[in-house]
């Protein structure tokens, strides 16, 4: 039975260099708060930022990790990112491989408690 807690994630952000996907990706694990974190090739990203129409290159991230350890994936990417106001979107996984989803939630499990 899957608890509320164990709801599994997605989480987005775009970071501006490969060295800062790789170095937040190390974070992520090293806290266990991420099961899984894919690293992107680069993208171009056109939005517009204070009045500014701006264009960018920037590597995308996927982050799989549960609903309990959303807190934690949060801080670290605003601890961790350059940008002013970071991209953080979070995704319920609505379905998926049992087997996968359950990993991802073992992965992230707090096991001292």
């Amino acid at each position: 039975m899957t608890t509320s807690d164990e709801i599994v994630l997605l989480v987005l952000t775009h970071v501006p260099d490969r060295e800062t996907a790789l170095k937040l990706a190390g974070a992520l694990f090293e806290a266990k708060s991420a099961a899984c974190v894919n690293v992107l090739g680069a993208c171009t990203s056109v939005y517009r930022w204070q009045g500014k129409l701006e264009q960018a290159e920037e590597i995308p991230l996927l982050i799989k990790t549960t609903h309990a350890r959303y807190a934690e994936v949060e801080s670290l990417i605003r601890r961790l990112h350059p940008y002013e106001l970071p991209e953080i979107i979070a995704v319920p996984v609505a379905r998926g491989l049992p087997g996968y989803l359950q990993w991802v939630a073992d992965e992230t499990r707090d096991v001292s408690c």
